[in-house]
């Protein structure tokens, strides 16, 4: 069945709002600890949002085949999560979260640890949500609807522009840093960003507490770019090492012929 922007819009905003409280309740629990999570100042994830959109939008039409249903939902959310990771190191240049530690993870931007519970919210979302928030939508007075989802709609604008404008301090200091301290390793351009953040204002603090993991990734590029090079450097000098040796060991293949040739006249 096929809803109105506006119904899909709210759907999104609801389960961005879920997924923010259920990642403070998630820390809460693990980490003991009460914070603010995500990119954005407002209390949503957009991930989530995004995520419970695709699997309403993609995955429906599985709903007799809940075993598919499942492992369709850990694939689109997978992706999401990788591709959400890959477009926002691109841009900011930073990692903002890293399961290079996890078991299974790929390239340290998914694990099986964190898609596994994407399968059962797709489950969740499909079986039990969905029904409930869409008839709910769906029922509401539409004009009503539309008033209140195009001033949720302005402030989420503001909100994301405001926050793009703070993360991209993460960027600015980190190459700034970056050139200052040439010698400098990864953790340590990292850290001396953190610490510019932390010396901001309370919404750059908020960042930096919302994603302790948070690590720059200009560095690094430099590394590899040296490393490539050094690599190539010692290719060329192990080339030139071993023409040297060609060409010695044919001079003095050389020399013994000659030598032999003497002796046998």
């Amino acid at each position: 069945m096929e809803y109105s922007i506006t119904i899909y819009f709210a759907l999104f905003i609801i389960y961005a709002v879920a997924g923010w409280i259920m990642e403070v309740i998630t820390k809460l629990i693990f980490e003991r600890k009460l914070g603010d999570r995500g990119f954005l100042i407002g209390p949503y994830c957009p991930i989530y949002g995004c995520g419970a959109i695709l699997i309403t939008l993609l995955l429906t039409r599985f709903y007799s085949q809940p075993v598919l249903l499942f492992v369709m939902a850990i694939l689109v959310c997978g992706i999401l999560e990788y591709f959400t990771s890959y477009i926002m190191e691109k841009i900011f240049n930073a990692r903002w979260w890293d399961y290079s530690n996890s078991k299974f993870n790929i390239n340290g931007r998914v694990c099986l640890e964190t898609i596994i519970p994407f399968g059962i919210l797709g489950l969740v979302i499909i079986y039990v949500t969905n029904p409930i928030l869409l008839n709910f939508l769906q029922n509401l007075n539409q004009d009503f609807l539309n008033i209140i989802v195009t001033v949720i709609g302005v402030v989420f604008i503001l909100d994301v522009i405001v926050s793009f404008k703070i993360i991209s301090k993460v960027r600015v200091a980190a190459r700034n840093i970056s050139k200052e301290n040439v010698k400098d390793n990864t953790e340590e351009i990292t850290a001396k960003v953190k610490e510019v953040l932390r010396s901001g204002s309370f919404l750059s603090r908020r960042l930096i507490n919302a994603f302790p993991d948070l690590k720059t990734r200009l560095k690094e590029k430099k590394d590899e770019i040296m490393e490539k090079t050094q690599e190539v450097t010692k290719e060329i000098k192990n080339g030139i090492n071993q023409k040297k040796e060609d060409v010695k060991k044919g001079f003095e293949k050389g020399i013994k012929k000659v030598k032999n040739k003497k002796f046998e006249d």
